[in-house]
């Protein structure tokens, strides 16, 4: 109800008053939460099982013949059959990943922050690193086989050379992001050049340098099959390039298959470094 005061203006009396007070906001109980973190971690996996069901559904609805598009079945089941030979394969072509991808990261970040925090290192060793860039990597691929020969080291050292400028341009931008400010800052408190690189420099680039990680991951696995298709006995490109020749396209969507399961691996094993390396992001994002 309403009432008039002094001046003759109308007011909500106390019960409609309280009726027209916002209510308080209520939390999710934790059984709420706990579901939709659940759903959300599921959508992932869903999405993948989505694009399977369309898949199948896609080749008996449209009538594709197995030449063409084989169906998931017939390929997991070639997965199944041909595990041993898959396996022995994927192993090469997974040290191949790792040796090189971990060749990068040790020589990529140090030449990053040298090259960032030096304007001669930048004046010196940023062009040549450019220009190397700019080579096309298939056209060296065949010189690598005639220096280094058939063997594991021409595909470790085309996996660093497609690998190494994206982490290099991370590294330097991370290393570069921090405000200067910040350095005038922490010096002027008294703290020394390793305090101000551990605890200020180092955490401010990490997130740059991961998003540099991550791309150079997904480059990895491409720069390996890449190698092998150049020149190989051995490894998951030989086994495409013998599926492909031969028209044996289940083999050849196989080893697609276990490339992707290499990929995701990978994929989390970077998502999990990062995870761990950067607790104040975590702790920001929860």
């Amino acid at each position: 109800m309403t009432t008039r005061n002094l001046t003759g203006e109308a007011t909500l009396g106390p019960s409609a008053a309280r009726a027209a007070e916002p209510k308080p906001h209520r939390a999710p109980s934790r059984a709420v939460r706990r579901l939709r973190l659940i759903a959300w971690n599921a959508l992932p996996p869903l999405t993948f099982v989505a694009i399977i069901a369309f898949w199948s559904l896609s080749v008996k609805l449209f009538q594709i013949p197995a030449y063409l598009l084989p169906a998931p079945g017939a390929v997991f089941a070639r997965v199944v059959s041909d595990a041993p030979m898959l396996w022995s394969n994927a192993l090469v072509t997974l040290t191949e990943i790792v040796l090189g991808f971990g060749l990068t990261i040790l020589t990529a970040i140090p030449l990053g922050l040298v090259i960032a925090l030096s304007p001669l290192a930048r004046q010196i060793l940023y062009p040549p690193i450019m220009l190397l860039q700019l080579v096309p990597k298939i056209a060296v691929a065949p010189l690598f086989l005639v220096w280094l020969g058939f063997g594991m080291e021409s595909k470790v050292l085309l996996t660093v050379l497609m690998t190494f400028f994206p982490l290099l341009i991370a590294s330097i931008s991370g290393f570069q992001i921090l405000d200067q400010r910040l350095l005038h800052l922490t010096r002027s408190m008294g703290a020394s050049t390793w305090q101000t690189f551990r605890y200020l420099r180092v955490p401010a680039a990490l997130p740059v340098i991961f998003s540099g990680v991550k791309t150079s991951a997904t480059i990895a696995a491409t720069a390996a099959i890449v190698a092998e298709f150049v020149g190989a006995n051995q490894g998951l490109g030989y086994v495409l390039l013998r599926g492909t020749s031969t028209m044996d396209i289940e083999l050849t969507f196989a080893v697609l298959v276990v490339l992707t399961v290499i990929g995701i691996v990978i994929n989390y094993v970077v998502e999990l470094s990062e995870w761990l390396m950067t607790p104040w992001q975590r702790s920001g994002a929860d």
